[in-house]
């Protein structure tokens, strides 16, 4: 039995990735809005109406209007947008980081699927929290490469385009200000009392992504070893199936060891690396900015809210 799903805002990237995990699906039934109705307030509230399940793939203005437009109880939404991140009545679609989160997925009408940088560094920072390694008052920077696939169409163009000015073959900080529009979602899902530092760094490669977040144990009250941290990690994630947590290396693996950010390009999978040594740890999470970052935490939900394998279409 199929069931029928609507994309708002399928010409997007996020959309476009969607529609290409649902390819070889036989119980997806797609309802598409034609090209010259697609900002047709009338035609897109019908075709939400008519489905399932709708995925917003919006800014955030279009995504809360076209939640309005929804008159059919039976209407379950899977929101790509930041609008919903940190409501509370909206599930949050990372089921890895608890129970909790995966049981409210499966029952929810209404699902926020998480941001890219927010899902790395929620990966990392939610287990401290939770495993009470540092406290929820603790001054967490996190810092984060990605490739340029995330930054919208017009920033694409230019990355790809014949006219690439000369600062876009370099790494590029932004969000200096400490307002990326991550930040409220990483604060309310990690469990932190206050807003985290957050640098990230845009580069000259498609998609991909490393979220990191570095630990003085200095500064904590009860120090802790990388190997308890691995440990720790290890039985957090120990059921998952998208997420995976990588050997500790040793002193010697870690000196000889790069960590690029585009290994994952592509896939649906997420990896924890635990470095450094007893006076400086260092946590990060890779993943696809364009997979388990966006389109595939969305089909990942999808999947769990039908009640199916929640890898169906993603391995």
């Amino acid at each position: 039995m199929s069931v029928k799903v609507y994309i708002d805002g399928q010409e997007g990237t996020t959309g476009l990735k969607i529609l290409e995990r649902f390819k070889d699906r036989n119980d997806i039934e797609l309802i598409r809005i034609s090209e010259e109705k697609r900002k047709d307030s009338a035609e897109r509230a019908k075709l939400i109406n008519n489905s399932d399940f709708t995925f917003l793939c919006l800014p955030d203005v279009a995504s809360r209007e076209a939640v309005s437009f929804v008159d059919n109880d039976h209407v379950r939404i899977i929101d790509a947008s930041t609008a919903h991140r940190t409501n509370p009545e909206w599930a949050y679609g990372f089921p890895e980081l608890s129970e909790d989160f995966r049981k409210k997925i499966e029952t929810s009408n209404r699902v926020a699927v998480p941001g890219c940088y927010a899902s790395g560094f929620n990966s990392i920072v939610y287990p401290l929290v939770a495993n009470n390694i540092i406290p929820a008052d603790f001054p967490v920077f996190a810092y984060a490469t990605s490739g340029y696939s995330g930054a919208g169409k017009k920033a694409i163009a230019v990355y790809e385009g014949d006219e690439k000015p000369e600062e876009f073959n370099s790494p590029r900080q932004y969000a200096l200000s400490q307002q990326h529009k991550h930040l409220p979602e990483m604060q309310a899902i990690s469990g932190l009392k206050y807003t985290p530092m957050f640098n990230p760094i845009i580069c000259d490669y498609f998609s991909g992504m490393v979220v990191s977040v570095p630990i003085q144990t200095r500064m904590l009250d009860k120090k802790v070893s990388p190997e308890k941290i691995h440990e720790m990690y290890m039985k957090h994630y120990e059921n998952a199936n998208l997420v995976e947590v990588m050997p500790f290396m040793s002193a010697d693996e870690q000196k000889s060891f790069f960590l690029a950010s585009n290994t994952l390009s592509g896939l649906n999978k997420m990896q924890i690396f635990v470095f450094g040594n007893h006076e400086q740890i260092l946590l990060c999470s890779r993943l696809d900015n364009l997979g388990k970052g966006a389109s595939g935490a969305a089909v990942q939900c999808l999947n769990i809210m039908m009640g199916i394998d929640e890898t169906t279409g993603l391995v």
